[in-house]
């Protein structure tokens, strides 16, 4: 995920590898200019009705099909950009081609009109298969191996986010083959974790598949704890709870800044990259979120609600959500609603429905539909940047998880 952001450049983006060289931050369009994201709403969300999310969402994901959409001729697959750039792949990098699928899975859930999108979604989790690799290492490869790609690093953080959405999708379905493939990613992201016990703070998980890997992410620990929690809550089984309790643990207390906000890696050398991302606030939301349910521990919750609690007040203060990746807000807001469910807070819905509002007025090209941001995926409008699969199927995401929210009548206060 975020190749560099989450190494730790400040540079433009790199998916699995691949540059994408921009002009700097460019000055908004007049019509965006007049309603700017990092305003956040001040004075809280205008009301927006599950009517409207569902059109947004509706609108948002017929753009990705349009103009990102490959078509079953292209074998289901994604463009990274579009327009495309000279030094994009023929398809799109597994990440992006996640979060299209995972745009599908969430439009399923649309009153009314969900149950429409289930080919879609059945369709994506088949191509996803595309990007599987074997042998003695199998795994989701960052890349399409042959005979579609050359093939690709297994990053641990991309397993993690397909097997997540395999689970959601055997939740909307009830397909027993999701739950199966699933399962068959613990393994492969068992192999990240790091055994090496003279390292500071030993244990950790690698982010990718090589040797030449030299530090220990919270994004993939945190995930892979997410996905064990969840796995346990369906089977029963203690060695995912065993897993998800020690992946778990060691990021509350090996990268913990603060509640609720979680340094970025531990590098080999003892040093730590102490950049904050909203994903990892909220995989680890979602992690406690899940263990409570599995084991009713009610430990577990009272550190989701801490967590909640501090990275929602640190998140929402001036422009940080507005500046941050707008897929990392989309994992961060549906941790934050699945920890609603369980004990009700109208703020977390209140945060979200601020942020994607906003976002919609200022990040949408309201000639094509596309949403287009900084390189760094988030930020302020960027008319020159190509608009991308990661960020179009991010904003579906948000708009489709808000629709259903909302016609639950968890409407902001």
């Amino acid at each position: 995920m975020l190749r560099s952001l989450l190494v730790r450049a400040t540079t433009p983006v790199i998916c699995a590898g691949l540059l994408w060289t921009a002009a700097p931050a460019h000055a908004q369009s007049p019509a965006h200019a007049q309603s700017p994201a990092h305003a956040q709403n001040p004075g809280g969300a205008r009301p927006v009705t599950s009517a409207a999310w569902a059109e947004r969402a509706t609108d948002t994901y017929r753009v990705l099909q349009q103009h990102l959409y490959e078509g079953p001729d292209r074998h289901g697959l994604y463009l990274e950009h579009t327009p495309r750039q000279a030094g994009d792949p023929e398809h799109s990098f597994l990440w992006p081609f996640r979060e299209a699928a995972q745009a599908a899975v969430d439009m399923q859930a649309l009153p009314r009109t969900g149950p429409s999108y289930r080919r879609d979604a059945a369709e994506r989790f088949d191509t996803a298969e595309l990007y599987f690799t074997g042998g003695d290492r199998p795994g989701y490869a960052s890349y399409l191996p042959a005979p579609l790609g050359t093939g690709g690093d297994v990053y641990y953080d991309d397993n993690a986010v397909v097997a997540l959405s395999q689970l959601d999708q055997y939740e909307a379905t009830g397909d027993a083959r999701l739950l199966e493939r699933a399962e068959q990613v613990v393994p492969v992201v068992s192999r990240a974790w790091d055994d090496d016990a003279t390292k500071a703070c030993p244990g950790g998980m690698d982010w990718y598949d090589s040797p030449d890997n030299t530090f220990r992410a919270t994004n993939v620990t945190a995930l892979s704890a997410q996905l064990a929690a969840r796995l346990y809550e369906h089977t029963r089984d203690r060695d995912y709870l065993a897993k998800a309790e020690q992946w778990y643990g060691w990021v509350h207390s090996c990268m913990r800044a603060a509640p609720g906000l979680y340094n970025n890696d531990r590098n080999d050398d003892g040093s730590t990259n102490k950049t904050l991302w909203t994903y990892n606030s909220g995989a680890m939301i979602g992690t406690a979120t899940a263990l409570y349910r599995g084991t009713g521990d009610t430990g577990y919750l009272k550190k989701a609600l801490e967590d909640a609690r501090g990275s929602l007040a640190y998140w929402t203060e001036g422009s940080r959500l507005h500046d941050q990746p707008a897929v990392f807000n989309a994992f961060y807001f549906k941790d934050l609603l699945d920890l609603d469910a369980v004990r009700h807070n109208p703020a977390y819905l209140k945060a979200m429905s601020a942020y994607a509002d906003s976002t919609y007025d200022s990040n949408r090209d309201p000639a094509t539909g596309l949403f287009r941001f900084q390189p760094s995926n988030g930020g302020d409008y960027d008319p020159e940047a190509p608009a991308a699969t990661l960020n179009q199927s991010a904003m579906v995401q948000i708009f489709a998880t808000l629709a259903d929210a909302t016609h639950q009548r968890r409407q902001p206060s």
